[in-house]
């Protein structure tokens, strides 16, 4: 499976809970997260995403660098579009082509910022397992709120951790 293919895969994960959630529920803080939403966590994806879409056409991606629109946090429907959008720029991307990658390792805001070397493959794969992570917090959430959206036992977890299981399984 090439990086494009698991950024499908996320996004198809995204879409499923996107297109059913409240929106209520979406924008609402919860205690399980110490007062952040559901909608933050899927902003904070598409962050990632969309720092990386913005890096590839200045050439260096920085991921600090983030727009946090506030209606991708409140509206899953506008998130929803957000990332199918997202999504359909990311697939046109040639995954060997090289780019730089900005850090951002110091709490000191005028600390250096290395630069190093990568690929939009790489970035790709990156961006996906960021995802992940992300989802397996929603997940967290949505037992909580709403398990009903959890019609897909393999939301938020990573590959590896399938194959594993199902190969324990066997």
């Amino acid at each position: 499976m090439t990086g494009k293919q698991g950024i499908e895969n996320i996004v198809q994960q995204i879409r499923d809970i996107l297109s059913q959630i409240e929106a209520e529920l979406y924008r609402s803080p919860l205690e399980l997260y110490n007062g952040s939403s559901i909608g933050q966590h899927f902003r904070h994806i598409y962050d990632f995403f969309q720092c990386l879409s913005k890096g590839v056409q200045a050439g260096v991606v920085d991921y600090a660098q983030r727009d946090r629109d506030l209606e991708i946090e409140q509206n899953p429907l506008s998130a929803l579009v957000a990332f199918e959008q997202k999504m359909a720029y990311l697939l046109t991307l040639e995954e060997q082509m090289p780019i730089r990658v900005r850090a951002d390792l110091s709490p000191v805001s005028d600390a250096s910022r290395p630069e190093y070397p990568s690929s939009i493959g790489r970035e790709i794969t990156f961006v996906h397992d960021h995802a992940v992570h992300h989802l397996a917090m929603i997940k967290i959430g949505l037992q909580s709120e709403a398990p009903q959206l959890l019609r897909d036992k393999n939301f938020g977890v990573a590959p590896s951790t399938i194959k594993f299981r199902q190969q324990e399984a066997n």
